[in-house]
């Protein structure tokens, strides 16, 4: 049997809606991106140029910073020079820094160069990536740390920021070197992290994206932990438990770059093909994100919010779960409906009808993502509703149901007779539908 064709496949269709929010969004803000020297040494890089290309397509401004540790060590092999490390900080002296110099000289070179591919047929087929470089970045000599001069080693002091907007008002997608010049005339040797969190802060960058060895963040029982804000962060460093040495070093960058106003920093992985559009392009995500606070917001809904909560909807009224409800009828009721937003997406809604003659609300709508329902946004949305009923003075809140009965049964609902329905309800009843009624004691 021949395969379908991708373009005509409901799953490539449903795909590509998907994204469309997240390309409207990114569509003219800053990506900050660092990668270390192993991602060129590995021969991995010409796949990312690819991913590259498309954000730069897609109208997002691209700060590039890339690394040279597994270069510069060659170099410094070939010259029989031992790489020095005081607290692990790399110490450049005269020799090393020669070293640094050609190791990242090199690299640059051949990141520049397939930046510059444009083979018909493939991902960069008409790519018009214009790559700028330039003394971006302002250096200041770490200096003596514990009696060790760290001597050519230094930090960043200042990023140009008026430059690199310029360079990418023009569409040029920056690369950026781990050196940094002094006033003076002096070299220092960088690492990508200051010069990646540096410009991030300075460009009050959208986000900040790390590629490592590991997946993210690992919670304790070896999980991925998708999103952590930066109390969670800091907490996860703070419980001072063995970290994979990526982690240990990006972590408090990207809190760093959080505290100061980068809205969002990605953890992912440098092994996993694409990662980096699944990370920015989906919900889930692939890596770990670290945000100021949570991106979970419930509030009360607005008739703004009526087309995502029909498409909510939508689905579980096609399978039946749901009474189908117009959006005139939706629109009308919308004071009745509350909705989860993550990243200012809607992921769930439900609804709360009061009969407080009888001290009774019913939650109804109650609906959550395809995607998302195994992160608990259900329990949050029936806790805040619980909530909502209970300030209005209810003292019983009932569902009517077809097909999630055990949900509700392991949230403290109980099965009731119709007859314990509030009476102007219990008129309403569909018996065609045979829904059962849950109630749960507000008390």
């Amino acid at each position: 049997m021949p395969a379908v064709p991708l373009r005509s496949s409901p799953d490539f269709v449903a795909w590509f809606r998907s994204v469309a929010p997240y390309i409207n969004a990114f569509r003219g803000k800053t990506f900050v991106v660092a990668f270390g020297g192993e991602v060129v040494a590995d021969g991995k890089f010409v796949e990312l140029t690819h991913d590259f290309n498309l954000l730069a397509a897609l109208g997002i401004r691209l700060v590039l910073v890339h690394g040279a540790r597994p270069q510069i060590e060659q170099h410094l092999a070939r010259n029989d020079l031992a790489g020095t490390f005081h607290q692990g900080i790399r110490l450049t002296d005269a020799e090393a820094l020669q070293c640094v110099k050609e190791a990242v000289g090199r690299v640059r070179l051949e990141i520049e160069a397939l930046l510059s591919m444009g083979l018909a047929n493939s991902p960069m087929a008409n790519a018009d990536i214009r790559v700028a470089g330039g003394n971006f970045i302002t250096a200041q000599p770490i200096g003596i740390i514990n009696g060790m001069d760290l001597q050519h080693t230094g930090r960043v002091r200042k990023v140009d920021v008026a430059a690199l907007r310029d360079r990418m008002e023009f569409g040029e997608v920056v690369l950026l070197s781990p050196l940094g010049y002094s006033p003076t005339g002096e070299v220092f040797n960088l690492t990508l992290e200051d010069i990646a969190t540096a410009t991030a802060i300075a460009l009050d960058a959208d986000k900040l994206v790390f590629m490592m060895d590991t997946d993210g963040v690992q919670e304790k029982r070896g999980k991925l932990a998708k999103e952590l804000t930066i109390a969670q962060a800091q907490a996860v460093l703070d419980k001072k438990r063995a970290l994979p040495d990526d982690v240990a070093l990006f972590l408090p960058c990207a809190i760093r770059a959080c505290e100061a106003g980068v809205a969002r920093t990605h953890l992912i992985s440098r092994h996993t093909d694409g990662a980096l559009l699944q990370e920015l392009f989906s919900d889930e995500g692939i890596g770990t994100m670290v945000v100021e606070s949570t991106l979970n917001t419930l509030r009360a809904a607005t008739i703004e919010d009526v087309g995502g909560i029909l498409q909510l909807l939508r689905p579980l009224e096609e399978e039946g779960i749901l009474v189908r409800r117009s959006r005139e009828l939706l629109e009308r009721e919308i004071v009745r409906f509350e909705v989860l937003e993550h990243d200012h997406r809607i992921v769930g809604c439900a609804a709360l009808y009061p009969f407080p003659n009888e001290d009774s609300a019913e939650l109804a709508c109650l609906a959550v993502d395809a995607q998302c329902r195994d992160r608990g946004y259900g329990e949050a949305i029936l806790m805040h509703m619980s909530n909502l009923a209970k300030a209005q003075g209810m003292q019983k809140l009932f569902v009517l149901t077809t097909r999630t009965a055990h949900w509700f049964i392991e949230r403290e609902f109980k099965e009731a007779g119709i007859n314990q329905l509030p009476k102007e309800k219990k008129e309403l009843y569909n018996y065609q539908r045979r829904s059962k009624v849950f109630v749960k004691n507000l008390k």
